[in-house]
């Protein structure tokens, strides 16, 4: 009698999931494989810059250009020791500011004996030093001073922007010459985070004085964090996108006849 008929195509049989490579099991498998590894190195980098690193806003221009007022830097946990040459660290001296953080360069260590200015340039141990660092057309000789002679264990520090920093030349009257202790030193800056100017310059002109301070981890610590952001979204975003493929790619799953 002119009945209708109706044909359909069988269901897939098994486990549910697409024998196509996007929906395979081994896809599923390596993504969820992202996202492991992805969490992982992204916590290790959070983890050890939180070991690593301190936070300090500077307060005032005395480090201008280098760090402007109400700047944020990230300064890298050492010990005293460490510090060379050239170096911008946080000290606390109760003779300089009730024992709160101050950042400073360091221009001469124990031994050295330096003194401002001999034409128109910082000098150390008798070498005139280019402090490219300084602002533009700035001399160093606005900080003029005779000369020092920095007891071992202390450093001598001075501001990028000489005219108004109240740094080592203010304490000169001191017992200890406006030198700090080693000691006194809680960390070195690394680099300014906010705005993003990102890491400092190690100062070359100190160079033939000595070995410079490396670097510390700031750089590798941020592709840490970056690679396993990037492996925790592309792990995530696999299963969604996978299921867009395979909905395109499948054929028309009915027809009807007469």
């Amino acid at each position: 009698m002119g009945g209708e008929s109706t044909t359909r195509t069988a269901p897939h049989s098994g486990g549910g999931t697409s024998s196509g490579p996007v929906g395979s099991r081994t896809g599923q498998r390596l993504s969820g494989a992202a996202v492991a590894l992805g969490l992982v190195l992204f916590l290790a980098g959070f983890g050890w810059a939180a070991l690593t690193y301190r936070p300090y806003t500077v307060p005032t221009s005395s480090m201008a250009p280098t760090i402007d007022a109400g700047d944020r830097v990230l300064a890298q946990v050492v010990d005293g020791d460490e510090v060379r040459r050239g170096d911008v660290v946080v000290f606390t001296d109760k003779t300089w500011a009730d024992n709160a953080p101050v950042v400073k360069r360091v221009v001469a260590v124990g031994g050295d004996t330096v003194s401002c200015c001999t034409d128109g340039k910082l000098t150390v141990n008798g070498r005139q030093i280019e402090e490219s660092y300084l602002p533009e057309g700035s001399p160093a000789e606005i900080k003029n001073f005779a000369s020092v002679e920095v007891p071992e264990g202390r450093l001598f520090l001075l501001g990028d922007e000489r005219q108004g920093s109240l740094d080592s030349t203010a304490h000169l009257t001191d017992a200890a010459a406006g030198t700090v202790a080693r000691g006194a030193v809680k960390a070195r800056v690394d680099a300014v985070v906010w705005p993003m100017e990102g890491m400092l310059e190690r100062p070359t002109g100190f160079e033939p004085l000595g070995a410079l301070s490396r670097q510390g981890p700031l750089s590798t610590i941020g592709w840490l964090i970056v690679v396993g952001a990037a492996l925790v979204l592309g792990g995530g975003a696999y299963g969604p996108i996978a299921q867009r493929v395979t909905r395109r790619s499948r054929p028309e799953s009915a027809g009807v006849s007469r």
